[in-house]
């Protein structure tokens, strides 16, 4: 063992009060008996990559649905798992750290020693790093003891590195076979399960007895889809910067001087600063996905802020708060490819300091016009998985900088009456992935540490754990497992007019969603957001009294339980087989003929103009 890790902590008075809260289980997950029911063979969601994919994952894709059933469940084709010999399971931290983290290993740790106190929970230290090394830590009572419900990474460690070459998922499976585990638990987002999956695709072509299940466990909040509604931390994280957000437009209607330049932790996806602006209500929040929508350039975002600016200067109100995602300037055109062309070189060898001089001439002159800030941050070197440091780009300084400029220009013209321009700019990232949990974190974080475990009774590889209907009580939640391979998508980058390049399946990052609810009541506001002060403030991470209880708006205001649907259809086509049998009368025939045929049309339309494709 690493001294550094598993150590007990020094805890607070509070700290020590939430290691008292013991979350529930929802009643599917309850008791020692695991029911499991499968359902129909998930498909990718994008029908125009299946064939990719299938070809990628011969032994995982395709696979079925699993739904985990409460005792009084009446399926009479659920497989029921009463004998629980004993297991070794090993857990791994990968990507960046998430509040709850600790919970998920929590949650299994507890699901593993009810159903076998013989069972063994095997953490890796360091990552994937000591996934490789194997360099363990067995998890016990002792360990966990001052970490549940406690925020960080720090009683294993982590690593943002992928599992990519093909030495180290040979060198992931030698350390599954030395230590003979039954599974492995991978803890992370996108990337860290588009791994889990390929883990998973080899160790099922090797034979490999060991199992790989992952968890969805990011801040971003940017591993959506059918199957996911949110991840373990993007509450946490939402709650704590919408507390600091609300501060600063207090400060700002107090001072009545200021605008403050906030830009938002979250990669290339908006999901935090959508969220948090639904919580907080500043006066103006800059989506990437609205800017990549209507390809703005620098310039037409900078008037959008100049003229509101100027608007709310005729009000007589000469200060605000603006938020700006982390990935907003790889969703402006002309920097986006900006970036590729840096990166480009990058991939060339050529060095920080002579790659300015061989950008084309479009992409010289904009270098040259911007701040030399920013020019030094655009040249850093590109993250393990060639996406920019979208941290280290101080994006919201450019826009304040081209704001202030602007309006004094119209101050000098005449064409504006307020006061001077004053910004002020912020960073909210790396201040709120420490934060302890929120209540809906740690509950969740715990759930899915119980799932985790169902998942290798049922004997499943290559399978996330879910929970959905989250929005609803806990006691509400539904528990299953979908395989990854489902999730993935297969990006296209048109080459010319008749060449296509097309990647590697991965499950990629989810865009904050413009014809979602969260984004039409986020619009709704917007027009009093701007001209009024309208802030909220909901107060700092409560884990107990008002406020405890709530969760993202993100997620209350979208209608999704898509698990849910998918076992009532499944409901509705077995009470169609029961009722439309051979001896049924004319009547009823002709009536499911007409639903049917109606049915299958509309739905084959609406395949058709996902893919591109001519319904059949």
């Amino acid at each position: 063992m690493d001294s550094d890790y598993g150590v007990p902590r020094e805890l607070s008075e509070v700290q020590k009060k939430r290691t008292l809260y013991q979350p529930e289980l929802p009643p599917c997950l309850q008791g020692t008996t695991v029911r499991v029911e499968y359902g129909d063979v998930a498909i990718a969601a994008d029908p125009a990559g299946a064939h990719v994919i299938s070809h990628a994952f011969p032994h995982t894709y395709g696979q079925p649905l699993a739904h985990f059933l409460r005792k009084a469940a009446n399926v009479t084709d659920a497989k029921v798992i009463s004998e629980h010999p004993a297991v070794r399971v090993g857990i791994v931290f990968c990507g960046r750290q998430s509040p709850g983290g600790h919970n998920v290993i929590w949650g299994l740790h507890e699901a593993i020693k009810a159903h076998n106190p013989n069972s063994k929970l095997i953490g890796f230290l360091g990552g994937s790093d000591g996934l490789l090394a194997q360099k363990t830590l067995e998890i016990t009572d002792g360990v966990l003891s001052s970490y549940k419900n406690q925020g960080g990474y720090d009683m294993l460690g982590r690593t943002k590195d992928q599992i990519r070459t093909t030495e180290q998922v040979k060198g992931a499976m030698a350390s599954c076979q030395a230590l003979k585990l039954d599974a492995l638990i991978i803890i992370g987002g996108v990337t860290s399960n588009t791994d889990a999956a390929q883990l998973a695709e080899t160790f099922a072509e090797a034979k490999c007895a060991t199992k790989v299940v992952g968890v969805p466990v990011t801040l971003n909040g940017d591993l959506k889809n059918q199957f996911v509604e949110t991840t373990v931390g993007f509450d946490t994280i939402c709650k704590v910067n919408s507390q600091l957000i609300s501060n600063m437009c207090t400060d700002a209607l107090s001072a009545e001087k200021y605008y403050y330049f906030i830009r938002m932790m979250g990669r290339k996806a908006s999901h935090v600063a959508l969220e948090c602006a639904l919580q907080s209500h500043p006066n103006m929040v800059i989506l990437g996905e609205e800017v990549a929508a209507s390809k703005l350039t620098i310039f037409d975002i900078t008037k959008q802020i100049c003229d509101a600016v100027q608007a709310r200067a005729e009000k007589d109100k000469n200060h605000g708060v603006i938020l700006i995602p982390e990935g907003l300037v790889e969703s402006i055109p002309e920097l986006y490819a900006l970036l590729q062309e840096i990166n480009g070189l990058h991939g060339k060898g050529v060095s920080i300091e002579n790659i300015s001089s061989q950008l084309s001439p479009w992409a010289s002159a904009l270098f040259e016009f911007l701040p030399q800030f920013i020019r030094q941050q655009l040249l850093l070197r590109p993250e393990s998985d060639d996406s920019a440091q979208l941290s280290q780009i101080e994006t919201e300084k450019l826009l304040a900088q081209l704001v202030e400029t602007e309006m004094n220009k119209r101050l000098k013209e005449g064409t504006y009456k307020g006061k001077k321009f004053n910004a002020i700019c912020h960073f909210f990232g790396y201040q709120a992935r420490g934060a302890m949990p929120s209540k809906f974190d740690c509950d969740y974080a715990y759930v899915l540490g119980h799932v985790s475990y169902h998942i290798l009774v049922a004997g499943l590889n290559g399978y996330m754990a879910t929970v959905t209907n989250l929005k609803s009580p806990l006691n509400k939640w539904r528990c299953g497992a979908a395989p990854i391979s489902s999730m993935m998508t297969v990006k296209r980058w048109s080459r010319g007019p008749a060449t296509t390049q097309i990647g590697k399946p991965a499950v990629h990052m989810a865009s904050a969603d413009l014809r979602g609810k969260a984004y039409e009541l986020l619009r709704q506001n917007s027009s009093s957001c701007l001209l009024e002060d309208i802030y909220r403030n909901p107060g700092p991470l409560q884990f107990e009294g008002p406020g405890a209880d709530s969760k993202p708006i993100s997620l209350c205001v979208e209608d999704q339980d898509y698990m849910g649907r998918i076992k009532k259809l499944q409901e509705y086509l077995e009470k169609v087989k029961s009722i439309v049998k051979p001896g049924c009368s004319q009547d009823v025939l002709k009536a499911a003929l007409s639903a049917m045929s109606s049915v299958t049309e509309t739905l084959a339309i609406m395949t058709s103009s996902s893919t591109g494709q001519a319904p059949v």
